[in-house]
């Protein structure tokens, strides 16, 4: 279940071109002349090269556009980590959860497709504003949480939830990864790591019993895979749990 966490927002830039204003001067008049020669053909005038296609950013580079990507991230409260030009982990995780809120392909780059996305993005769908201006939704569909502080996003991240799977536990019984579906709260918080018998949790967040939380893992790949719990970021997990009210903040979990 391990993997090496993964560690971001490019404003395609609008070149505005002004033409130059060409002026002619009047002819002077001159005595007539003898016919001239035929004026020798010129060469066709070139056609102009084709506007350079937008720098496919992907995970390890460092430059001014990757600068410009996590800047336009952090805008639309995805979490790219530090607006620093590098294209680490943290942004590849909130590249990620881009493309899944906009029904993209999950890539390790910044396609041409997401580029366009960029300038002109859609919110994600909410689940149900009913339940309250400050709430946790979890999209199973998308495998994207947003929260919500006074019906406004505040973070949208990546997550990766049950796998559907059948598994036996060592601590005893055997079921299907799967995350249940509903309206909840959170329950109760657990600073730093928790042993249980899958595994190891990260600052968790509880919103059924002990078994259910959304919580940190360094394994959180593009599917899901989880045996039931909604999986985060580490980067996310260790500021998400100051963001929401424990015990109490509304968790609405559907497809």
């Amino acid at each position: 279940m391990r993997r090496l966490w993964m560690s971001a927002l490019l404003a395609p830039a609008l070149a505005l071109t002004v033409p130059a204003m060409l002026l002619s001067a009047p002819a002077a008049l001159a005595a007539p002349a003898a016919p001239a020669a035929p004026a020798a053909q010129t060469a066709p005038e070139a056609a102009a090269a084709p506007a350079a296609a937008p720098q496919t950013l992907q995970l390890g580079m460092r430059n001014s556009a990757v600068r410009t990507l996590q800047r336009r991230l952090a805008a639309l409260k995805y979490y790219p980590g530090a607006i620093d030009g590098h294209f680490g982990t943290n942004t590849l995780e909130a590249v990620w959860a881009f493309q899944q809120s906009q029904g993209l392909p999950g890539q390790d780059a910044v396609s041409a497709a997401m580029q366009r996305a960029l300038a002109h993005p859609r919110a994600p769908r909410v689940l149900d504003r009913a339940a309250g201006p400050n709430r946790i939704e979890v999209n199973l569909h998308t495998e994207v949480l947003v929260l919500y502080r006074n019906n406004k996003i505040q973070l949208i991240s990546h997550v990766s939830s049950g796998g559907g799977y059948y598994f036996c536990s060592p601590g005893g019984g055997c079921g299907y990864a799967v995350t249940p579906t509903g309206h909840f709260h959170t329950l109760s918080f657990y600073p730093g790591w928790l042993s249980v018998p899958l595994g190891y949790m990260y600052n968790s967040v509880f919103f059924i019993g002990t078994a259910f939380a959304i919580h940190g893992e360094t394994d959180v790949p593009l599917e899901p895979v989880s045996h039931g719990c909604v999986r985060i970021p580490m980067d996310i997990a260790a500021f998400f749990h100051t963001l929401v009210k424990v015990p109490g903040e509304p968790v609405i979990v559907s497809h």
